[in-house]
């Protein structure tokens, strides 16, 4: 049996060295100029790669907190070990031997000037789509940044996961190169809107469900949790959860832009992409992802397992609404416009999955301070007034009150979140 298992060992060695090799063959002729680069140049090349920055929120990663912009350090906790951001100014640590096909390349194809293949926390898979152009507005961009000697920290992953060949496999299951190419049938407007959605704007890397090696598809907008950080990422193909089908095109462009809206607000990592990337984006493009974001194709809400509140622990959960909670939200759960959010009928509230309203009445919820919504109104955090059963309780009374019906929320589920929150 022993010798077995070394045989199927050492073959799966042999598999993965042999995938590793046809992958670097393929990625060394794999053409670094695919399509044309860019027609501006100057300071308005610079100035478009600065808006393509924010567009894909890039600071967010390779920024340490902290630290200068763009010179990497920061943290990315996975299931699977550390990464840290990279960085970008064009130091001798940085890009500043890079060129501008070596950044397509790692753009594109995922591949850094050394040869090495990245990891798609840098989320190549998606920014494969964008560009040449834009790649190299981008590049140009990077490039007039102060320069900042940094040296890139190394990335604390368990083995395999730390190989090369691990990598290659990964790539060859799930990874495809390929620019967005705009759809037939579909408006300007739309393919617009789709290519910021699927390309820089990644927002499948959080709001789709990623299997047991991290992978995700493209196109799955059906919501997941988002790895280590204890947040769900609703679905935006189901109207019970955050899809945009029937909203109407300004209200999504209001609460892309400002974080707010009637009736809705983001919270969260999503009120970090509003406050980075989102807010900054122009008319024009955030109209064009809410035309593309309406149009989701819907799928049906995931049904509520968890089995209704029992009488004892709605009463519960009633005393402890009426104590923390009726002064903000309305003894009847109606809200304050412009203030706060109502919790009947909100499906936020309703949603199967509950880390989110565990989140937010723990730690708080804050909307982000944009232009647009300078003073937003928040939650405070109840982590050190109420016990794990007393936040079960008062999120289990509002999610079958005022006409809700959505199931119990347990003790244990609480002290899951709790315990899994970075």
């Amino acid at each position: 049996m022993t010798r077995r298992l070394s045989l199927v060992a050492l073959a799966l060695l042999l598999l993965l060295a042999a995938a590793f090799a046809w992958l670097s063959w393929r990625s060394q002729h794999e053409p670094a100029t695919a399509a044309a680069p860019s027609t501006l140049q100057g300071a308005a090349l610079v100035e478009r790669g600065a808006y393509l920055a924010r567009a894909g929120n890039c600071m967010a990663c390779h920024t340490e907190r902290g630290g200068a912009p763009y010179a990497g350090g920061r943290a990315i906790d996975t299931p699977f070990g550390t990464l840290h951001g990279s960085n970008l100014t064009p130091a001798a640590t940085g890009l500043g031997a890079w060129t501008a096909d070596d950044f397509w390349r790692a753009l594109h194809h995922g591949r850094s000037r050394d040869g090495r293949l990245l990891y798609p926390a840098f989320p190549y898979p998606n920014y494969t789509r964008v560009t040449r152009a834009d790649a190299d507005a981008l590049f140009a961009y990077l490039r007039s940044l102060p320069a900042v000697e940094r040296a890139n920290t190394p990335h604390d992953l368990s083995w395999p996961v730390s190989t090369q060949a691990a990598l290659a496999v990964w790539r060859a299951l799930y990874f495809r190169p390929g620019v967005y190419a705009d759809e037939a049938g579909r408006s300007a407007e739309w393919n617009r809107g789709a290519y910021l959605v699927q390309g820089l704007g990644h927002c499948s890397a959080c709001h789709s469900t990623r299997n047991a090696l991290g992978a995700t598809e493209l196109m799955d907008l059906s919501g997941g949790m988002i790895p280590m950080q204890g947040w769900y990422a609703p679905s935006l193909a189901s109207r019970a959860e955050a899809g945009l089908a029937g909203w109407e095109i300004d209200r999504i462009v209001q609460l892309l832009g400002t974080g707010s809206a009637p009736g809705a607000s983001t919270l969260g990592p999503m009120a970090e992409v509003v406050l980075h990337s989102t807010q900054h984006l122009s008319a024009p493009d955030l109209r064009a992802m809410a035309v593309f974001l309406r149009e989701v194709p819907e799928t049906d809400a995931s049904p509520d397992s968890a089995p209704p509140a029992g009488a004892a622990l709605r009463e519960r959960g009633a005393r402890l609404y009426a104590e923390h909670c009726a002064a903000c939200h309305g003894e009847q759960g109606q809200g304050i416009a412009g203030a706060y959010p109502p919790l009947a009928g909100n499906r936020a509230v309703t949603m199967p999955v509950t880390a989110n309203l565990v989140q937010v009445v723990m730690y708080g919820g804050f909307p982000p301070a944009t232009q647009g919504h300078p003073r937003p109104f928040g939650m405070p955090p109840f982590a050190l007034e109420l016990s794990d059963a007393e936040v079960a309780a008062v999120l289990s009374f509002i999610r079958g009150a005022w006409g809700n019906s959505a199931g119990a929320v347990s003790e244990l589920d609480v002290a899951q979140q709790r315990g899994t929150t970075r």
